[in-house]
């Protein structure tokens, strides 16, 4: 089957804030034919051993309830963490948790766009999301003295940061973060997203150990993305202050974490080195495809802290129709960042999957890129 022969539900791409999966779009017979740079997780973990364990597993594990005693599964997490168990709470995915913190521990809430949806779909509309519009002219990156002051400005009691950004890839410093923690103690919560913090650099620049410096921080990270399992639905947020964990422990749900991503987490436990092996080259990945867009005509390449690289198009098509043309003739999907809140209709997102799948990539946006120049001669 050739590129353009693919069957394509384009109806699903409407009115929605995120993106549709691909074997949504597609069909289970034909997603073989298309690469996903859509996808923002790990290419490399879990490994084909891990795959292979878990799988004869299996049936033991759908007969089995999860551990009713949440305490286990952290303490598993915590040793990988290095941090104290009694810090962390799992649950059935990031958005869980999010869900819990928007609906139980705040009302305004600061939020820079663009941004992931998932933040701004709950608390719009209930009216608390307050929405700090981030500069285009300044490629939308967020200066936190900026954010600190028109936080207190607007008296607001909650604020939000991803560290990388997203979709933007732009990376805090822990200097920066602590200066700015510094700056809005008086806050009753920062909500500090680490969901692709791992990929930042090979030494991780994580907050995690500052949590017990700063009672009002709060860390949510989804493992969806740095461990490659966004099936199993696990995420976690680690934080000191007590009053948050004891009001998100009793809005928890019993067994929100499933038997299989309690196999998964004592899997992650004793292959913990072989993680971060597969971490350090996703990082080395990006890193060549960056340098290879900055080659091509025709798109500003925005600098990344993360897995994946956020590019402004500076020819005659828009974000929608490029992501099109690529699936389309090329059997290649990508984000079109333009359902976002906060950014134009000319950005698209694209994560590496590995060397060797990235190249029909660049291949592409540079062969669009020139047909576009040419014409325009």
């Amino acid at each position: 089957m050739t590129p353009n022969q693919l069957q394509i539900n384009r109806q699903l791409f409407e009115d929605t804030p995120h993106s549709p999966a691909l074997i949504d779009i597609v069909g289970e017979d034909q997603l073989p034919h298309v690469i996903d740079y859509c996808f923002i997780a790990n290419p490399y973990y879990p490994t084909t051993a891990m795959l292979e364990e878990l799988q004869a597993k299996l049936p033991s594990l759908l007969k089995a309830y999860p551990s009713s005693n949440p305490e286990l599964a952290r303490q598993t997490l915590a040793r990988v963490l290095e941090v104290n168990s009694e810090h962390l709470l799992l649950g059935n995915g990031a958005t869980e948790l999010i869900t819990l913190i928007e609906q139980h521990l705040i009302g305004d809430l600061a939020i820079p766009i663009p941004t992931f949806s998932e933040y701004i779909d709950k608390l719009t509309d209930s009216g608390n999301a307050r929405f700090f519009q981030l500069n285009p002219e300044e490629n939308y990156q967020l200066n936190l003295k900026e954010y600190a002051q028109w936080i207190k400005a607007n008296k607001l009691e909650a604020a939000l940061i991803i560290n990388p950004e997203n979709p933007t890839g732009q990376l805090h410093s822990k200097e920066e973060l602590t200066d700015f923690l510094n700056e809005v103690r008086h806050l009753k919560m920062v909500l500090l997203d680490e969901s692709f913090i791992d990929f930042a650099n090979e030494a991780i620049p994580s907050l995690l150990d500052q949590v017990t410096n700063y009672n009002n921080l709060l860390i949510v990270r989804s493992m969806s993305k740095h461990c490659g399992v966004p099936g199993l639905r696990l995420g976690y947020c680690c934080t000191s202050n007590t009053n948050f964990l004891q009001t998100l422990r009793q809005a928890m749900p019993i067994w929100n974490i499933n038997s299989l991503a309690e196999f998964f987490l004592n899997q992650l436990q004793q292959t913990n080195a072989i993680y971060h092996e597969t971490r350090l080259r996703v990082i080395q990945d990006v890193r060549q495809l960056y340098q290879q867009l900055q080659e091509i005509p025709g798109y500003e390449v925005y600098p990344t802290g993360s897995n994946f690289i956020l590019l402004k198009i500076e020819f005659g098509m828009t974000a929608t129709e490029l992501q099109m043309w690529l699936l389309e003739n090329k059997g290649l999907y990508v984000r079109d960042c333009s359902n976002k809140i906060g950014i134009d209709r000319q950005h698209i997102r694209v994560a590496s999957q590995g060397q060797e799948k990235d190249q029909p990539l660049i291949e592409a946006l540079r062969e669009i890129s020139q047909a576009y120049v040419k014409t325009s001669l």
